[in-house]
C-alpha cells in the first residue's frame, strides 16, 4: 500500500497545471544558425571533437567519441570523410549533431583552437564547404563579447554588449534562411568560446534580457566608435526603417575615452613637409587652370609655397550632424613657365681645318642636334591666390591618411595652432545605437549600469525579459553509443607558401603571420585598404617579406615568391 501510494504521488507531480508547477520549469534558449565564414574553408575542414557525437548523412549515422579526429574533403560537390581507418562518400550534406550528455563540449577546427559548442552542418555552396553552426543564444553570446568588446571592459559595459548582441542575434532568426547570422563584422564577429570569465558573468546576469521598441525586437545595431556623434539608421542604410528609434545626438563619453580611435595630419602654414599625394591632388585640380595661365602643366613644375586658410563644408544630412564631405582650402603657388629656347650655333664636325680645301671635302655638313640652353623658366609666385573646394572622400582622407577602416564616413574637424591646420578624423563603424567606446567610458569613469547605458543609445526603447535556459539537445539512440565509429587524424593545414629570403632589397625585412588565432586567416588586400579586394587569405606563420611600410602606416606591402600585397602590420611579428 505504501508503494502504491509513492507512485501516485510521482504520477501527480508530472500533470501540468500543478501548482508549482511552472515554476519549475526551465524554458529552452532559443536557437541560432551562424554561418562560419571567418574561416574561410574551401574545400576542406579538419576536425576535432571536444564532445561525442553523431554523424548523420544519406540516411545513416555514424558516432564519434570526444577526441575523436576527422578530415572532411570535397571531391566533385561529394563531401568525404576520411578517418585512419575509413574513408566515406557522404553526399553533398552532413551533420554532426552533439549528444546531452556533451553539453560543454563542441567541435575545434585545431588543435587548442576556439571551442565551437552546438550541431554542426556542412553543405555544398559554390564549390566549396559551408559551415553552420547551431547553438543556443546564450553559448553564442559567449563567443561574440570578448571579440566585439573584450574580457577587460568593465562589467556594466559587457552587459549592456550582451544585450545588444542578444537583441540583434534573435531579431535575425529566420528559418526560411539557411542561416541566420554570420561570424563576422557583417553581423557579429563569433568566434567560438573560450576562457573569458568576465564576459561569461556579464551574459548569465542578463540572461534572457532584451531590448524592445513598441513591443518588438529591435535590431540593436552598435559600433566601435561613433566619433563623438550618433548616426541615424537611413542616413548609413538607405530604405532600412527604424521607427524613430535611433537620433542623432552628440556622445560626449566617445569622444572623452583616449581608446577611441584618432587619426592627425598636419598642414604647415609654410607648406613644410606636405604629404605627396595630398600635393598631387591639388595640382590635379590645377592642371587645367595652369595651362590656360601659361604655365607648364606637369607636377614637377607646380609648387605649394603657403596655406592661408583650411576649412570644412558640405553637410549632407541636416542638423546637428557634423559629417562634413568637402575641404575648402585657400593657398598660394608657384609654377614655371615654358621659355623661348636660345639656339646653339650648328658647327662642323669636328677635324684639322686648314687652308687645305680638300680636308673640307671629307666634312659633313650635318649640323650637331639642337641643345636648347633652357626649356623651363623658374618658379614664378602666382598673382591670385588659389580657392580649391575638395571632396574629402575618398582621395583626400586617404591622402592624408585620416581613413580609420575604408568606409568614408570619418568625422573630421579642422583646427588652427601653432602655425598649422589640424586635421582629426574619428569613428570605426557605422555609428548607429551604441559605441563600445562610448560604453566602456559610461561605465569606468561615470558608474553608469547596463540599464542606463541602454536608455542613452536606444531612447524609447525597453528591457524585456526573454527566453533562456538550456539549449535542446539531440536525443542519442541507445544502440549508437554501443557502436562506436573509429577514432580519426585529419592530415595538416594547407602548406605554407615558400619565402626565399637569400639577398632580401634594402629596408626590407622579414615577418610572420602570427597575430590571428590558429583557426583564423589574415586576408591579403590588392590596396592598403579594408575596403580593397581580396587575394587570398593568409594561414598562422606564413613567412612574408615586408617590402615597405605604406602612407598609412597601419598597412605595409608583402610579398611571397608566389604573390604580392597588402596585410595590417599590427598581425605580424618580426623575425629576428
Amino acid at each position: 500500500m505504501k508503494k502504491i501510494l509513492i507512485l501516485l504521488v510521482c504520477c501527480l507531480l508530472l500533470l501540468p497545471g500543478l501548482p508549482g508547477q511552472s515554476e519549475m520549469k526551465d524554458e529552452p534558449a532559443p536557437l541560432i544558425r551562424v554561418c562560419l565564414k571567418r574561416l574561410a574553408l574551401t574545400d576542406r575542414a579538419d576536425l576535432i571533437l571536444d564532445g561525442s557525437y553523431t554523424l548523420e548523412s544519406s540516411g545513416y549515422s555514424l558516432y564519434f567519441k570526444e577526441g575523436s579526429e576527422m578530415t572532411l574533403q570535397l571531391h566533385d560537390n561529394i563531401i568525404y570523410l576520411y578517418t585512419p581507418d575509413m574513408r566515406m562518400r557522404c553526399g553533398s550534406e552532413i551533420h554532426l549533431v552533439r549528444h546531452p550528455g556533451s553539453r560543454n563540449g563542441g567541435i575545434r577546427f585545431s588543435k587548442g583552437g576556439s571551442l565551437y559548442p552546438g550541431d554542426l552542418a556542412f553543405t555544398v555552396s559554390g564549390g566549396m564547404l559551408l559551415p553552420v553552426l547551431t547553438l543556443s543564444v546564450e553559448e553564442y553570446l559567449r563567443g561574440v563579447l570578448p571579440y566585439e568588446m573584450s574580457n577587460d571592459f568593465p562589467l556594466e559595459a559587457l552587459k549592456a554588449q550582451a544585450l545588444c548582441a542578444r537583441t540583434y542575434a534573435l531579431s535575425h532568426v529566420n528559418p526560411s534562411k539557411p542561416y541566420d547570422v554570420v561570424d563576422t563584422t557583417n553581423d557579429q564577429v563569433y568566434r567560438g568560446t573560450g576562457n573569458h570569465p568576465r564576459c561569461d558573468q556579464a551574459i548569465t546576469g542578463t540572461a534572457g534580457l532584451v531590448v524592445t521598441h513598441k513591443g518588438q525586437l529591435i535590431n540593436c545595431y552598435y559600433s566601435a566608435s561613433n566619433g563623438g556623434q550618433t548616426e541615424t539608421v537611413d542616413h548609413v542604410w538607405a530604405g532600412v526603417e527604424d521607427n524613430g528609434l535611433y537620433r542623432m545626438v552628440d556622445d560626449p563619453y566617445d569622444l572623452a575615452n583616449p581608446e577611441s580611435i584618432v587619426k592627425r595630419a598636419y598642414l604647415n602654414k609654410n607648406a613644410d613637409h606636405l604629404p605627396e599625394a595630398f600635393t598631387q591632388i591639388l595640382f590635379n585640380y590645377m592642371a587645367s587652370s595652369l595651362y590656360r595661365s601659361g604655365y607648364d602643366d606637369t607636377l614637377s613644375s607646380f609648387r605649394v609655397d603657403s596655406i592661408e586658410s583650411v576649412a570644412l563644408s558640405g553637410t549632407i544630412h541636416p542638423e546637428p550632424s557634423r559629417f562634413y564631405t568637402k575641404l575648402d582650402i585657400r593657398f598660394k603657388w608657384s609654377g614655371r613657365k615654358p621659355v623661348v629656347p636660345v639656339m646653339t650655333t650648328p658647327s662642323l664636325a669636328s677635324g684639322s681645318y686648314g687652308e687645305d680645301e680638300d680636308v673640307l671635302f671629307f666634312v659633313t655638313s650635318t649640323p650637331a642636334p639642337v641643345q636648347p640652353e633652357s626649356v623651363l623658366g623658374p618658379f614664378e609666385p602666382a598673382p591670385e591666390t588659389a580657392v580649391l573646394s575638395l571632396p574629402l572622400f575618398p582621395d583626400v582622407v586617404r591622402a592624408l591618411s585620416l581613413s580609420i577602416y575604408g568606409a568614408d564616413n570619418e568625422l573630421i574637424t579642422c583646427r588652427e595652432e601653432n602655425g598649422r591646420f589640424v586635421l582629426e578624423s574619428r569613428r570605426f563603424g557605422h555609428g548607429v545605437g551604441m559605441s563600445q567606446r562610448g560604453a566602456q567610458w559610461m561605465a569606468a569613469h561615470e558608474h553608469f549600469t547596463f540599464d542606463q547605458i541602454i536608455a542613452f543609445y536606444y531612447p524609447g526603447a525597453q528591457i524585456m525579459e526573454g527566453a533562456s535556459g538550456p539549449s535542446r539537445l539531440s536525443t542519442l539512440e541507445p544502440g549508437l553509443a554501443m557502436t562506436p565509429g573509429p577514432s580519426a587524424s585529419p592530415t595538416p593545414r594547407p602548406t605554407l607558401m615558400p619565402v626565399t629570403t637569400g639577398s632580401l632589397p634594402e629596408g626590407s625585412y622579414l615577418a610572420s603571420v602570427e597575430g590571428i588565432e590558429d583557426d583564423s586567416s589574415l586576408n591579403l588586400r590588392t590596396e592598403p585598404s579594408q575596403a580593397s579586394d581580396i587575394l587570398m587569405r593568409l594561414y598562422k606563420h606564413q613567412q612574408l617579406i615586408v617590402l615597405e611600410t605604406c602612407e598609412d602606416p597601419a598597412w605595409v606591402h608583402v610579398k611571397t615568391d608566389s604573390i604580392e600585397g597588402y596585410v595590417m602590420v599590427s598581425f605580424l611579428e618580426k623575425v629576428e
